[in-house]
């Protein structure tokens, strides 16, 4: 199988050791070398990394890389197999998932996703609208009764669901990479023109990134396709108590997200 799984890295870092995995320098039109491969060759939108984070290379990917299955992870997040085993290991890099494991994976079933993360007290739509903006979805919806209305239904479902793949992560089959990314980038592209994004703070700005979390899941429940789902592992470690308090203070003191965990 040629699988090609793009690596999102902004700085430099140490990235797995196995062929399928492509490491790119996101948002490298504002200059300086990582290193690894460029977000801005060929056709790109890598001038829009501070609205888009990974999906400049995503983008980049669909319009520029040739393969079976594609997929896209993080510097400091990947797939894996074991994980138990890769939460207590000193090096986690180890246990991130490999391409003998994923071709097995893939012979069944072709596309992958990260298991659902849970929110339990809250829905997609209210964990988005105390942390961001609900006005991003809300433009969103309507965006998605414009030009492609047999989404809506699916829409709604998923901003009521109280779980959700998120990351952007994903492995999937050349046809359906393809037409995702058809259908995400011509949701956003019109989003664009619709929320003030640029007036935002940094870290809000990147509203584009975070909206197309929650349209994946869209995607497929729309599309009923089948899908395995596999754990993640993270290289760094979650500053829980910072992002236990900074939830309660947006769910209860309204004060939304102003940085990354």
């Amino acid at each position: 199988m040629d699988i090609k799984i793009l690596v999102a890295s902004h700085k430099k870092y140490r990235f797995p050791n196995d062929s399928i995995y492509i490491p790119v320098h996101v948002g490298a039109a504002y200059g300086g070398s990582l290193g690894i491969t460029r977000d801005d060759s060929g056709d790109n939108i890598s001038a829009m990394n501070p609205y888009y984070c990974e999906l400049t290379g995503l983008y980049w990917m669909w319009k520029n890389v040739e393969a079976d299955y594609y997929g896209l992870v993080h510097y400091r997040r990947y797939f894996t197999v074991s994980s138990v085993k890769a939460h207590f290991a000193k090096d986690k890099l180890a246990y991130v998932a490999g391409r003998e494991q994923l071709e097995k994976l893939l012979a069944g079933c072709d596309i992958i996703l990260p298991r659902k993360r849970h929110y339990y007290i809250e829905s997609l739509y209210s964990h988005y609208a105390h942390t961001h903006y609900g006005e991003h979805l809300d433009k969103t919806l309507k965006i998605i009764k414009d030009i492609c209305p047999q989404y809506e239904a699916a829409f709604h479902k998923v901003m009521k669901q109280r779980s959700g793949h998120m990351f952007n992560m994903m492995i999937m089959g050349r046809d359906k990479f393809n037409a995702y990314c058809e259908w995400l980038f011509s949701v956003l592209f019109r989003l664009e023109k619709e929320v003030d994004y640029k007036s935002y703070d940094p870290f809000q700005a990147r509203l584009f990134g975070r909206v197309s979390e929650l349209l994946l899941n869209v995607w497929i429940v729309h599309n009923g396709y089948g899908y395995r789902t596999l754990p993640t592992v993270s290289t760094e470690r979650m500053d829980w108590r910072r992002k236990i308090t900074s939830f309660i203070k947006a769910r209860f003191g309204k004060k939304k997200y102003d940085r990354s965990f």
